[in-house]
């Protein structure tokens, strides 16, 4: 009988069977990290894919907005007569004007373009919502991590003021607040001064929703097994504060952020629409709305459009935060 030759093997070798079996088991039991299961979570949930598409597109619109004005539309801001009826003031042909020269029409009017306003609207909007959203964020993660990890008097200050906070007509106060204020402020003027102060009022109101969920989640981890471990090993609180608490606070910040961001929205459009908005003639969704409500009956897409564009986005971040809740927190309930 002939031998092997030297170098080759066969299928019954034990040796290349033991490594391929160890290879197998190695794969098999290869640990994932959480960012990881959290993405095979969220891969699985397309509506949650569809709305992070979405709200992607929009960021990208709101960057590239000059951009996307001057391939596809006209400055937002600059009044095309032409295009408006001198009779009844409405835009000439169907839909509000919609062309291949206008892509959503004309406003009622003065004829600016309305793709051009709703694209620079989506500016405000995301700017306005994200800021809010970090101050928020901020200081809600600060004050309830120290209520949640102090107890005592700390908690109960913490938590009055948060009570407090809730329970306070936070639009009668931006409403009021614009109204006293100086249209220069700080260096800032015109729409910047109202965009600082939507994004301070509202972040500044938000904070105890995300600090009541910190402090809860503080109040179980303070008591968990690797937080007495580095209490015993001597850490001070600000290494347990910020390098042990939060970094297991993470999942749940980021869950209520992307639910928070649509509420946001929905704030500033709320208050450009009662005029306690940016200035015009900044482009504002709320805004629009606003002015389409004298004209919604001639022109209901300039009604449409807007409202469309708020609706889209809002269900895009609501679709986008509820999946990635379920993604964080499978045994959540909804």
């Amino acid at each position: 009988m002939t031998a092997p030759l030297h170098g080759t093997s066969t299928d019954s070798d034990p040796v290349a069977t033991a490594d391929v079996a160890a290879d197998v088991v190695k794969a098999s039991v290869e640990g994932r990290s959480l960012r990881q299961i959290a993405w095979s979570r969220l891969k699985r949930d397309k509506l949650a894919l569809a709305g992070g598409i979405v709200v992607v597109f929009l960021v990208l619109v709101a960057i590239f907005a000059p951009l996307i004005v001057s391939l596809l539309g006209h400055p937002p801001n600059e009044f095309h007569q032409e295009e408006i009826d001198p009779l009844f003031g409405t835009p000439k042909g169907s839909l509000g004007g919609i062309s291949s020269d206008f892509l959503f029409g004309v406003e009622p009017s003065n004829g600016r373009d309305v793709f051009s306003r709703v694209v620079y609207g989506a500016r405000i909007s995301l700017l306005v919502a994200f800021l809010a959203a970090v101050v928020a964020v901020v200081l809600g993660t600060v004050f309830g991590i120290i209520a949640g990890y102090f107890g005592g008097w700390v908690d109960s200050v913490i938590s009055r003021v948060m009570d407090m906070l809730l329970a306070f007509p936070q639009l009668l106060f931006i409403i009021s607040l614009v109204s006293v204020l100086p249209n220069d402020l700080l260096g800032l003027t015109g729409s910047g001064v109202r965009i600082a102060i939507l994004v301070s009022v509202i972040g500044f109101f938000g904070w105890p929703y995300v600090g009541r969920i910190v402090r809860g989640q503080t109040l179980s981890l303070r008591e968990k097994e690797y937080i007495e471990a580095a209490r015993s090993l001597g850490a001070g609180r600000r290494y347990i504060l910020f390098r042990e608490l939060l970094p297991n606070l993470v999942a749940p910040i980021t869950v209520y952020t992307t639910l928070m961001i649509p509420t946001n929205i929905l704030t500033e459009a709320a208050l450009s629409f009662l005029g306690a908005g940016v200035k015009p003639p900044t482009a504002s969704w709320g805004q629009m709305l606003s002015k389409a409500v004298g004209t919604y009956e001639d022109d209901p897409m300039f009604m449409i459009i807007p409202g469309a564009a708020i609706f889209i986005t809002v269900l895009a971040f609501n679709l986008f935060g509820d999946g990635v809740r379920d993604a964080l927190d499978p045994k959540g309930t909804r």
